[in-house]
């Protein structure tokens, strides 16, 4: 598997399990919906005031392990480094992730609002390391 593999994997599963690491280095693992980017990183939409994102912008190394809506079958695990971005400027990126998940909006209006008022923000992360490269 390499980093093109799981872009392609992303594109059509979205489910994964996100760690950072706490101020104490304990594992912090959050479920996230996770997509491609148009710059080819994997993305995540999360919350400045998240567990997740607080972590990220103290130790930006994420790790992720995607999976089927089955669970059980193909799966990836990458490592990364994450880049978190804030609105207004996220604001394309919100709409762009949206769109390749879960398609068109029925007001886009009320979306930018939500965004705004849930503090949204973009985890991008960088595809460093990837697997399995072994099956056993």
């Amino acid at each position: 598997m390499d980093a093109d593999d799981v872009r392609a994997f992303a594109a059509e599963n979205h489910h994964a399990v996100l760690a950072t690491r706490r101020r104490d280095g304990r594992p912090q693992l959050s479920p996230v919906t996770v997509g491609v980017a148009a710059d080819g990183r994997l993305v995540i939409s999360s919350r400045l005031t998240a567990y997740k994102v607080r972590n990220l912008l103290r130790d930006p190394v994420a790790e992720l392990c995607l999976f089927t809506d089955q669970f059980y079958g193909p799966w990836a695990q990458v490592r990364g480094q994450a880049e978190i971005a804030r609105l207004p400027g996220a604001m394309d990126g919100l709409i762009d992730y949206y769109r390749r998940i879960s398609g068109e909006h029925p007001d886009w209006d009320d979306y930018r609002a939500a965004m705004v008022r849930d503090q949204r923000c973009l985890v991008l992360v960088s595809i460093d390391e990837v697997g399995p490269t072994k099956s056993g």
